[in-house]
């Protein structure tokens, strides 16, 4: 696990130290450059060490007897496996790291070696026989790679701020970017906060000839279809189990301790009952965070600590716990820096402060319970779909009376804030509605925020467009909650999940894991009947029943908790001062984007209840607050 970054063009080689310097919190064990001037290729990275804590690891790594040179960010899971069937063949090998056999199949297979692969990964390869950088990210997008293509070629690198180390690099806002963000709180790939920097989407690679974009191909989807497998229950249990069980043990494979994430929920405890059988003998060290005051219990939000310590006890595991309170609200502006993008929620300050204790504690890879929800329908919003086939085939007339009955109910509780969400799109086709769930206000209401010229620019892009055109790419026939679930896969788990999880815990130099993203098991919930992921209320039902051997039963069926902190109460709080600074109709004013009093009636409004506004404040916020530190170049408030 590392930070990878280069360039393919005319540049200059120093700017390959300042890049491996803008992300060194990736890899504080070993860095390195490589720069071939004659071809204008050049190559950085900074190291974790986790397979290979030699100096044989040392990137970026050559193969003598190949065209290949690499840099890797990421583990390869089934490398021994490769490696064994490489050596069979007559390859050999000076070290025992996965970036090697990365090296050696790409010598055998060229491209094609992409298929071979089971990890999280993304990599640069350059071909000194072909004169071509050949660039890949993993299945579903757990490792970052951003790239520009500035006047002078080509560049890349794991993270936003090290590709501005280029002066060249344009700070030109994505406006587009812009209402993405607050309309979802992620902004869909390839898109970012910079016109002029892109995200290579999850599953896709590149080829870079003379410092353009020569090909780019897709090589792995989210395998949804039509059809589904006809599967007997007790069948179907004992499947999941296995393959539950054979992901963790796969992703185990580490030359320093694994630890995991243990919230007490039905994800991590799954993922921490396999990792403990698994550990040779030595005790698993779990992580989890509790909280000092009550501010969460205020918002509805369950206590998670019982159950993680509950859960710990029952598995025999060392739990280890950070308490913390409103003082990680101080946080954010470090928040948004590490994350490169201003994604709105305050989750990933818990991923930082348990990634932070895991670090001081000698631990240094991390597994996560990260996607059960996204493969096996584990949110509200897949509740409330199920739900439409009771009201979705009444006529257009009274399903806009439904919306605007919906639209008129109070969102200072959380029976009518789900209310207003889900019945929100509930006069649009059915594809809309799908898009719909993943928006934070009513379109109209957004679309008073912005100012005059951003609505100028906005003129032509729907709200729902992205995704719409993700939706798109299924076949017909495939059932709308294997939809949205491909929605989850490919945005809210890629653009959002997965990104902040690895920013925040590469910040403090750990790793994270996500065995319940393996791509056997995600083909297999992909493939299982829908009745077996949503049953009635009762989400990732299959699942649950594949576990009800191993863990308490209560802490199989809890009710849903979000992995998140008191928002709401922070904005009204701790934070208002920064909502009262950074949303100053001075401040709007400079930056452009957003009308005042726009804004500021949505505060109002928000603050007696008539909307619920949280989420899209804070996107407000952290908007303003990226482009301080990533355009105005504001030095971060230790």
């Amino acid at each position: 696990m590392c930070g990878i970054a280069g360039y393919l063009g005319s540049f200059e080689p120093f700017f390959l130290e300042r890049m491996n310097m803008a992300q060194r919190h990736r890899g504080p064990d070993d860095n390195g450059i490589w720069h071939d001037e004659k071809h204008g290729i050049g190559l950085a990275h900074t190291r974790l060490a986790i397979i290979d804590l030699s100096p044989s690891g040392h990137q970026p790594m050559i193969d003598d007897n190949g065209p290949g040179v690499i840099v890797f960010n990421g583990e390869i899971y089934n490398y021994r496996e490769l490696r064994s069937d490489l050596e069979k063949e007559g390859y050999h090998f000076r070290s025992n790291s996965d970036t090697e056999v990365i090296l050696k199949l790409y010598t055998k297979y060229g491209c094609d070696l992409l298929g071979k692969l089971n990890g999280i990964f993304a990599f640069a390869i350059w071909d000194r026989r072909k004169k071509e950088l050949f660039l890949a990210r993993d299945h579903l997008g757990v490792k970052p790679l951003y790239y520009a293509i500035p006047p002078k070629g080509f560049v890349f690198a794991s993270e936003i701020k090290a590709l501005l180390q280029l002066p060249d690099i344009e700070k030109r806002i994505n406006h587009q970017a812009v209402h993405y963000y607050l309309s979802y709180l992620w902004c869909p790939a390839p898109d970012t906060m910079l016109e002029s920097i892109s995200k290579l989407e999850p599953g896709h690679a590149m080829i870079i000839r003379a410092g353009r974009i020569a090909r780019r191909w897709q090589y792995y989807d989210l395998p949804y279809a039509p059809d589904v497998e006809s599967i007997p229950e007790a069948e179907a249990v004992e499947e999941v189990h296995e393959q539950i069980k054979n992901s963790v043990n796969r992703q185990m494979v580490a030359d320093v301790p694994v630890g995991a994430f243990l919230s007490g929920g039905l994800d991590s405890s799954s993922v921490v009952t396999f990792a403990k059988q698994f550990t040779n003998n030595q005790k698993l060290q779990c992580f989890t965070i509790g909280f000092k005051d009550d501010s969460f219990k205020k918002e509805g939000m369950a206590d998670d600590l019982p159950y993680a310590q509950r859960v710990a006890k029952h598995l025999g595991v060392d739990l280890h716990t950070i308490d913390v309170g409103p003082e990680m609200a101080d946080q954010l502006e470090w928040m948004i820096y590490h994350l490169d993008e201003p994604q709105a929620d305050p989750a990933p300050l818990n991923v930082y402060f348990i990634s932070k204790l895991a670090k001081e504690s000698g631990i240094k890879v991390l597994l996560s319970g990260a996607g059960g929800d996204d493969i096996f329908s584990g949110y509200r919003r897949h509740y409330a779909l199920l739900q439409e086939q009771y009201w979705s085939w009444l006529p257009g007339f009274f399903r806009k009376v439904m919306r605007n009955f919906s639209s008129r109910l109070p969102e200072n509780t959380a029976p009518g804030r789900r209310l207003a969400k889900a019945f929100r799109f509930a006069d649009r086709e059915q594809e809309e509605r799908l898009a719909g769930y993943f928006h934070w206000l009513e379109p109209s209401c957004q679309w008073n925020l912005y100012s005059q010229p951003l609505k100028e620019s906005l003129a032509n892009e729907t709200f729902s467009a992205p995704l719409l055109r993700t939706l798109s790419k299924l076949p017909r026939g495939t059932d709308p909650l294997n939809k949205m679930l491909y929605l989850e896969g490919k945005h809210f788990l890629a653009d959002h999940n997965l990104n902040y999880t690895d920013k925040m815990s590469m910040a403090c130099g750990v790793e994270v894991r996500v065995p319940l993203l393996d791509p056997d098991l995600v083909a297999l919930a992909a493939r299982l009947p829908v009745s077996y992921k949503q049953n009635g209320r009762e989400g990732k039902w299959i699942f649950k029943k594949a576990m009800e051997p191993y863990l308490p039963h209560d802490v199989i069926y809890r009710p849903k908790t979000g992995f998140g902190v008191p928002l709401r109460h922070w904005l009204r709080h701790e934070l208002r001062p920064v909502v009262e600074d950074v949303l100053s109709a001075k401040s709007l004013q400079e930056r452009g984007l957003f009308d005042p009093k726009g804004v500021q009636s949505l505060i109002e409004m928000d603050r007696t209840g008539r909307v619920d506004g949280t989420y899209p404040i804070f996107s407000l916020i952290c908007i303003e607050l990226w482009c301080r530190i990533f355009i105005d170049g504001d030095r971060l408030r230790q």
